[in-house]
């Protein structure tokens, strides 16, 4: 029944089953409402059941839930313990970072840029993303993926929102698909913007007078971003004063 239902996850997670723990909450796993929808519709059309999503709220695991279901189609016979075929998903090695004590997980991995410039954009995102998910940045793996950590639609556009705040983007919520962790997201961000890893004074005009300070967009540019199709209409939301 595990074996099973993991592979029904793994089909909608996009994943290999052998990446699945079924010990990991559903949430951890990447699990959002839509994706709760979409395995709960398998689960039912595999088992003939009529089960409704909350049903991942009271059983917040794979392996609660495979007993679940297991009750409701009267299997008495489950085995309380993890199947030794499926191997607990082994963490990410970290990004090390220059003066701050190492995370356990082994060495940089070939993804990570050893530029400094890179790492300091990596700390900026992993902080600004800490916020965001109301948690510690040491939580973060840079190399977990978006979806993993907890990141779903409003949470990545507010995410992309401050990155183009911050280094003068216009990048669109999508982009966290194209580069789906922090180590991807930061590689690209020095590569496409060749900005500094953190905002610097601007240049002083040539008469002198520094250039002012970028505000938070208004409401008209906001617009103008929707119809040329540079904002989709829920990211030109979350730059609302009061709303990023």
């Amino acid at each position: 029944m595990v074996t099973d239902l993991v592979a029904a996850l793994a089909g909608v997670l996009r994943l290999k089953p052998e990446k699945i723990n079924p010990e990991q909450t559903f949430r951890s796993l990447g699990v959002d409402s839509l994706l709760t929808v979409e395995f709960i519709a398998t689960v039912n059309a595999r088992y003939g059941t009529a089960m409704k999503a909350f049903a991942l709220l009271d059983h917040p695991t794979p392996l609660d839930f495979a007993r679940h279901v297991a009750s409701e189609l009267g299997v008495r016979a489950f085995p309380a313990a993890v199947p030794a075929a499926l191997p607990p998903t082994p963490s990410p090695a970290p990004v090390p970072v220059a003066g701050a004590a190492p995370l356990p997980g082994g060495p940089v991995p070939a993804t990570a840029s050893p530029d400094p410039g890179t790492r300091k954009i990596l700390d900026l995102l992993r902080e600004e993303l800490a916020r965001l998910l109301c948690c510690d940045p040491w939580d973060i793996e840079p190399t977990a993926a978006f979806g993993l950590l907890g990141v779903d639609s409003i949470i990545g556009a507010q995410f992309v929102a401050v990155i183009n705040r911050t280094y003068g983007m216009s990048e669109r919520a999508v982009t966290l698909y194209d580069h789906p962790d922090l180590t991807a997201l930061a590689v690209h961000i020095a590569s496409a913007s060749r900005a500094p890893a953190a905002p610097q004074a601007p240049v002083a005009a040539v008469s002198g007078t520094a250039a002012p300070q970028p505000g938070p967009p208004g409401v008209q540019a906001l617009l103008d971003a929707v119809r040329d199709d540079r904002l989709t209409i829920d990211e030109a939301l979350t730059l609302l004063p009061g709303r990023a």
